[in-house]
């Protein structure tokens, strides 16, 4: 059983299609890539096309180098059609229980017993916004960056971004063309930052080259280019990053941001960089220096939690932030039969990593059934 048919559910059980694994997908939703129809309408991908496919399926050629969410949403259909995945739709995952010699998946559809059990339901799957002081009495409106909406939405609004991520960045590259009031972004740890495009290039054409790197290297690499392309942000207040970019990635999961014209507006004035959050107040955000300022709008670009407590909490089997211990061909030995797909971010993104990661639990599973 593959819980969870978003590109890493549909690229293992392809994987494991093509091993000859009887796999059922599970999805709690009723049609695929429901998330990528609730995101905002101008959301493209920061991956390149070539390397954002599923396997056997390309973009048709007219595709932009970095695909439209509604492109997205077309890959997985078709690829769920080519290779007739068996998909069922609507069924909610309660629990996950260990048998001994096979798993009880207990679901909104009744139990389900498999002797595998891939878990796929994504990093992303929880937006996350932490509770800071006096919130609830702030006048103003508080957003996930999941629930960006449209740029006009934010037209003559003063707006305080919070978290100079991925997401972070995505937010402000959308909004740095914008209409907007004043803008800020409260940024604890400066980025790992690099641009879409270097001239005619695009610079995610390069990640199998940088994912075959040593983090040192890698890290070496990633710093240099943002300091090429964008000079020392520090000197507009962006405070330094606690890491190199690819070893973030491994260690704490952050992905590298992408630039497209945020930092453009960060130079210009546009975007002012501040402090982290201390508190709210009814009529403004206090900083951790101490200053007042008073958004409409502050889009919590903070991440998200991939909300599997619930289902394998009491496995043992996820860190403080509930992010599997093993991912990919990684397994418990204590807990055989169990797998996770896609709960970590890659320098290669999503798509070319699903894969990978889908062949080698493939090669596991059917390894073991022989």
């Amino acid at each position: 059983i593959v819980i969870g048919a978003g590109a890493a559910g549909l690229a293992v059980a392809q994987a494991l299609a093509v091993a000859g694994v009887a796999t059922q997908v599970l999805e709690r939703e009723n049609r695929l890539a429901e998330p990528w129809h609730r995101r905002h309408e101008n959301l493209h991908l920061n991956t390149h096309r070539d390397l954002s496919a599923l396997p056997g399926v390309a973009y048709p050629a007219y595709t932009p180098a970095f695909p439209h969410r509604t492109a997205v949403i077309r890959l997985f259909n078709e690829f769920a059609e080519t290779h007739r995945l068996p998909l069922e739709f609507g069924v909610a995952v309660e629990d996950v229980i260990f048998n001994g010699d096979h798993w009880t998946v207990r679901t909104s559809a009744g139990p389900r017993r498999a002797r595998h059990v891939v878990v796929a339901t994504g990093r992303d799957r929880k937006p996350f916004i932490p509770a800071w002081k006096g919130m609830k009495d702030f006048a103003g409106r508080i957003v996930h960056s999941a629930d960006f909406g449209t740029a006009k939405d934010y037209e003559d609004k003063k707006v305080l971004v919070v978290g100079a991520g991925n997401s972070g960045f995505d937010a402000l590259n959308h909004l740095s063309g914008a209409k907007t009031g004043q803008m800020w972004l409260a940024a604890r740890n400066g980025p790992a930052l690099l641009p879409k495009r270097i001239g005619q290039i695009a610079v995610h054409r390069l990640s199998p080259l940088m994912a075959r790197l040593p983090l040192r290297v890698a890290d070496a690499a990633i710093a240099a280019t943002q300091r090429l392309v964008f000079g020392d942000l520090t000197k507009f207040g962006m405070p330094p990053a606690p890491s190199g970019g690819a070893s973030r990635l491994a260690s704490d999961y952050t992905a590298i941001a992408a630039d497209d014209g945020a930092v453009d507006a960060i130079k210009s004035g546009k975007i002012t960089v501040v402090p982290a959050i201390r508190e709210f107040t009814r009529d403004g955000v206090i900083l951790a220096n101490g200053r007042l300022i008073d958004p409409d709008i502050v889009i919590a670009a903070t991440g998200y939690r991939t909300g599997l407590e619930r289902m394998v909490g009491d496995l043992g089997v996820l860190d403080g932030k509930g992010v599997p211990l093993f991912n990919g061909g990684e397994a418990d030995p204590k807990l055989p039969g169990l797998w996770f797909t896609g709960m970590r971010p890659s320098i290669r993104g999503c798509f070319a990593n699903a894969a990978i990661l889908g062949k080698a639990i493939a090669r596991r599973i059917a390894g073991a059934g022989r």
